[in-house]
């Protein structure tokens, strides 16, 4: 699943080529997890000029001109390709074609991708935009795993399965940690993991791919590393199953319960 270094990397990109191009057409190919019809997306959207394209979450949101918001949640494996033409793509669940003759297919074989008319956007602060103490201050009130904490939607937003476990391992936080039970001294090591992991991750994507709109390798993750037994710094990666994700610690992360 893309995650916030990816999909900042991806908005970007978005901004650079399509911003201030108006949308021509918008086609659904597969409406399984799209609520609005077809008619309603392109009464909204088609002829108005996308402003900007912005990341919350674990979602983009293509702002167009009279005020209307086009949410995209790539899911799993929900990717982006550019496209002039025709599109050959694979398992396209949408086309967005724009002024130029520029062409994004978004495209899910697990058909599971969310397209969005004008959504609420959640409360819930921003993994790279949380308030100074906030975290101090929601941790308190959850016994829930620590990981559980951070991935579901409910007190941050942004943070995955891969990048959670990147930020622990930064941390030195056991992913077991009762979130209620970690010190205040440990949550402010923890914040500022959260924003170092997930800023080097992003500079790291941009170095490597810095056109990409689709995801690449995380060969560079440090113990989210599914086909090996070491850490990048050689130390044994311990393997679990928590709130049913696959989850990569190693036995220097210390436990608070």
């Amino acid at each position: 699943m893309p995650e916030i270094p990816d999909l900042n990397v991806f908005s970007a990109n978005l901004t650079k080529r399509l911003v201030g191009k108006s949308l021509t057409a918008i086609h659904i190919l597969v409406s399984r997890k799209i609520k609005t019809t077809e008619a309603d997306f392109d009464a909204a959207l088609t002829g108005q000029v996308l402003t900007a394209v912005k990341r919350i979450g674990k979602q983009l949101f293509f702002e167009f001109g009279q005020n209307h918001l086009l949410g995209l949640h790539l899911m799993l494996y929900g990717s982006m390709h550019w496209y002039e033409g025709k599109n050959e793509n694979k398992f396209t669940i949408v086309e967005l074609l724009f002024s130029d003759g520029t062409g994004l297919a978004i495209t899910d074989w697990q058909k599971s991708v969310m397209l969005t008319l004008d959504p609420v956007i959640s409360p819930v602060p921003d993994a790279m935009q949380m308030p100074d103490g906030y975290l101090q201050s929601a941790l308190k009130k959850s016994a829930k795993p620590i990981k559980t904490v951070l991935t579901d939607g409910k007190t941050v937003q942004g943070i995955g399965n891969a990048y959670v476990d990147e930020i622990l391992y930064a941390a030195k936080i056991s992913p077991f940690s009762k979130a209620n039970k970690i010190p205040e001294s440990n949550i402010e090591i923890l914040s500022q993991a959260i924003r170092g992991v997930l800023t080097d991750a992003e500079n790291h994507i941009l170095f490597l791919f810095p056109d990409t709109i689709t995801e690449k390798e995380r060969d560079f993750l440090q113990v989210h590393r599914p086909k090996q037994t070491l850490t990048l710094n050689g130390e044994p990666i311990l393997k679990a199953e928590l709130d049913k994700r696959k989850t990569y610690y190693t036995g220097s992360q210390q436990l608070f319960e």
